[in-house]
């Protein structure tokens, strides 16, 4: 499983004072966590809610040449403006790529599309469209029939896409869990060149033990299809756990990688 590390971002309150300030020692050594915790992407997101357009490209700018300063860990650019994510290509060193994110809006699609398929990245796509996010799986799916219509037509291949089911907080709805599950069941069904990613955390928004709830969750996930995943790389557990679900679901042919992780103990009980 292709983790994403989720730490650089400045909706969280620490990262948002770092960026504001250009605290690149605080960056540098977060970047640095998450590469040697095992982090194969290093997701970068500079929007605060507040700020401006230009501030936020300028701070997409710094974020980038301090991260890709830091480790040669591949990043994600994590932004819904193309404007912001054109930016941060331009100061982009690397070949591997994650774009993140689009949806099923035509405009964006064509603008954010044609930044994947010129870089040959890697385009994370949200199954939604203007109206918010569905609250059913067949409304997801109509999304994704929209998003890979447009991106084919753009060129972008289909093992370029990585549809993100959307998780909604399981405490405002239960049944958003099976949702998710079954919406990641389709699209492994129904677009097999396609893979799926999603973000860890949000099913455990509002409740107690919420690493305990993550960890069931990505499990769950794995079990119906889940190719990538955004969450916190220094939850040793639950990378112990994306190791684990690789193994048990046929990704991990003899169980070689489970095994070379144990031998370094980066399997962690």
């Amino acid at each position: 499983m292709i983790i994403i590390g989720e730490k650089i971002n400045a909706s969280n309150k620490s990262v948002g004072e770092a960026i504001i300030n250009r605290d690149s020692e605080f960056v540098t050594n977060l970047a640095r966590a998450q590469a040697d915790a095992g982090a194969d992407f290093i997701d970068v997101n500079s929007g605060m809610g507040h700020s401006s357009q230009e501030q936020e490209r300028a701070a997409m700018e710094w974020l980038v040449e301090v991260v890709q300063a830091a480790t040669d860990m591949p990043l994600a650019i994590d932004s819904d403006s193309p404007e912001v994510i054109e930016a941060a290509l331009r100061k982009y060193q690397g070949d591997r790529l994650v774009i993140n994110s689009v949806t099923a809006e035509p405009a964006r699609l064509a603008d954010i599309g044609a930044l994947a398929a010129e870089r040959q990245a890697w385009l994370v796509a949200l199954t939604m469209g203007a109206d918010g996010i569905p609250d059913n799986v067949e409304q997801r799916l109509d999304a994704c029939e929209l998003i890979m219509t447009h991106l084919t037509r753009l060129d972008v291949k289909a093992e370029q896409v990585f549809f993100d089911p959307l998780v909604l907080p399981i405490a405002v709805d239960s049944s958003q869990g099976l949702v998710t599950l079954k919406t990641i069941e389709q699209i492994k069904s129904r677009y097999p060149g396609a893979r799926t990613v999603m973000g860890l955390s949000n099913i455990s928004y509002g409740l107690p033990n919420r690493k305990l709830v993550n960890r069931a969750f990505l499990l769950m996930a794995a079990y119906a299809g889940l190719d990538a995943v955004i969450l916190d790389p220094l939850d040793t557990k639950a990378v112990s756990l994306a190791k684990v679900a690789d193994m048990l679901t046929g990704k991990d042919p003899s169980c070689k990688k489970y095994l070379r992780a144990h031998r370094k103990g980066a399997i962690v009980d």
